[in-house]
């Protein structure tokens, strides 16, 4: 089919082909009652949503008499989705933190899955709503932080324009009107939220977050010829080589979460696995406040 008469479909009628094509690719197979429970639609118009996609794309689905269902062609080809194994496995994630739940989640059959149980950080809504209306404003925010470089909790001026996650917890890169320079603050260490100002800084002029350097990882080069091929595939490297785009920003999280913010030579190479490759073009890295 032509891309221009996919275009033409509503929003609603590609999603709904979207999870027929994501269920066939993932599950092997889709009914009506599918497509009813998780877009709340008719039996008509569950059916005229399979009909329709059978007829248009004939090698994707074929109707099994016995299973009463549509099944996954022989000659399969997505026209609404790019599998994707990372989107996949999110889900499953999301489903077991909680964040969303199984019924919201487009997976059928759930293997039997867990992830390593992360520590809830303590993000008051209040104070995100505080920092996400400063963004949009925009403004300074006047806050009482909880600075690891000061015992007490101290009032300071900032001038949030982005948010950043580092694997575990919650940033805002902003400007700091008391220091005069960008930097991240842990939403979590933020004790209290008070009022709006005026901003005095272009967001435009944070040059770390705007900006982006090029990470090239590698195997530890002490590991055995088949160990080094494992960890090529583990990180997708072509050649013994993987690259990585970061903002400057986020550097010191970056390397962080990779093991690779410390001296190679510390740790056994079976317990490293991964060397940077470019160290020279690593610039100093800034913990957050």
């Amino acid at each position: 089919m032509p891309r221009k008469k996919v275009k033409q479909l509503n929003w609603g009628a590609q999603r709904r082909n979207a999870f027929i094509e994501f269920r066939i690719f993932w599950h092997g197979r889709i009914n009506r009652s599918d497509l009813m429970e998780t877009f709340g639609i008719s039996h008509q118009q569950a059916s005229l949503d399979l009909s329709g996609y059978a007829d248009q794309w004939k090698r994707n689905l074929v109707y099994d008499k016995s299973l009463r269902s549509y099944v996954r062609g022989k000659h399969f080809k997505p026209r609404f989705i790019t599998p994707s194994a990372e989107e996949y496995l999110s889900q499953l994630r999301a489903v077991d933190q909680g964040l969303v739940s199984r019924e919201q989640s487009w997976i059928n059959l759930f293997p039997g899955y867990a992830t390593t149980p992360a520590p809830a950080r303590g993000v008051a809504p209040e104070t995100l709503r505080e920092v996400l209306m400063a963004i949009h404003a925009p403004a300074a925010l006047q806050v009482t932080y909880q600075s690891m470089s000061r015992p007490e909790p101290s009032a300071r001026w900032i001038e949030p324009h982005a948010l950043a996650f580092d694997g575990f917890r919650w940033h805002t890169r902003a400007f700091c009107q008391n220091d005069q320079v960008f930097k991240d603050f842990l939403l979590s260490r933020i004790v209290e939220n008070g009022a709006q100002g005026a901003v005095t800084a272009d967001p435009q002029a944070d040059a770390d977050w705007h900006s982006e350097m090029v990470l090239e990882i590698g195997p530890h080069p002490d590991l055995s010829p088949t160990q080094r091929r494992a960890i090529e595939m583990d990180y997708g490297m072509e050649e013994g080589r993987a690259q990585i785009n970061v903002r400057r920003a986020l550097l010191f999280y970056a390397l962080k979460r990779l093991g690779l913010d410390t001296d190679p030579a510390a740790r056994r190479p079976q317990d490293q696995q991964i060397v940077l490759l470019a160290q020279s073009e690593v610039p100093s890295m800034r913990p957050p406040d």
